[in-house]
């Protein structure tokens, strides 16, 4: 499966328990970090979990587990690792403050159409 591919199921699992404001940056122009940052909001803590919980699962079913998990326990701010894809699940306070778009505003946006 390639990094195209698991990209665009992530942002259906978001988008499926309705992440609001889903941006996919393509890291990789500008960093060695990883390929793509898929960015997201929901509107609970509640919400972050389920959303976080689906993009799991959905990978799960395709046999592509998590290399690390962080938030959880918080649930303002779950990050999902999947190697060359990290998954950021915000509340609306800290997708605000943290502003990750900002931070990697070098960082050309992709349009998940374009996506396999």
């Amino acid at each position: 499966m390639t990094v195209d591919q698991i990209t665009k199921i992530i942002y259906d699992a978001i988008d499926d328990k309705l992440g609001k404001d889903i941006s996919i940056i393509n890291i990789g122009e500008v960093s060695s970090l990883c390929d793509y940052f898929v960015i997201a909001t929901a509107s609970s803590q509640r919400q972050v979990k389920a959303i976080a919980d689906n993009v799991e699962d959905e990978l799960t079913k395709h046999e592509i587990e998590a290399r690390g998990k962080e938030g959880y326990d918080t649930q303002t701010w779950v990050l999902l690792d999947y190697g060359d894809v990290m998954v950021h699940i915000f509340n609306e306070e800290n997708r605000d403050f943290y502003n990750l778009e900002k931070l990697w505003k070098d960082a050309p946006y992709v349009d998940v159409k374009t996506l396999a």
